[in-house]
């Protein structure tokens, strides 16, 4: 049975955007990055806002409340894992923060797109869930993910330059 061009089309774009991400991605890979203890906030708080606009809305419906509080936590089960996985440093001279990216941490999130692709990939029909469902949940999934990588980001990041400012030069 033949492909459709549209269906191909809409297979072969998303594989080809996340192909020109994952390489520019790669290229910066284990590049230190300033990290501003300040500004981990901002991202979570952005998400966090768009999906309240989001519930308010249009709120899940019975079962779909279960379901985005176990995607929430999952979320943020997952999102300690990878926020374990980005490498901080301290300099010792200025004591200012930096941060990069592991390859584990990038593999990590390859995983989690390819998982959702296939999850994703029959729709939300295994689980008797709508479309809109299906989004609230991967919302949930997102928000937690965000925001519990910036805390476990935040206070290694804070304990690690504690330490150094408590080691005398």
């Amino acid at each position: 049975m033949p492909i459709e061009p549209s269906a191909a089309a809409s297979y072969a774009i998303p594989a080809i955007v996340l192909a020109v991400v994952l390489a520019i991605r790669w290229k910066r890979l284990g590049r230190p990055q300033p990290l501003k203890l300040e500004r981990l906030w901002i991202m979570p708080a952005i998400f966090t806002a768009l999906m309240a606009f989001t519930f308010v809305e249009m709120p899940p419906h019975g079962w779909g409340w279960a379901f985005c509080l176990i995607a929430l936590a999952l979320g943020g089960a997952l999102g300690w894992q990878r926020g374990r996985m980005m490498r901080i440093e301290v300099d010792p001279a200025t004591h200012a923060l930096s941060q990069a990216s592991s390859p584990a941490a990038l593999i990590f999130v390859v995983a989690l797109v390819l998982l959702r692709r296939a999850a994703t990939a029959g729709s939300a029909y295994w689980l008797h869930l709508d479309t809109i469902a299906a989004t609230d949940m991967l919302m949930a999934f997102a928000l937690g993910l965000i925001a519990v990588q910036r805390l476990e980001m935040f206070l290694r990041a804070r304990r690690l330059l504690a330490a150094s400012r408590a080691i005398p030069r």
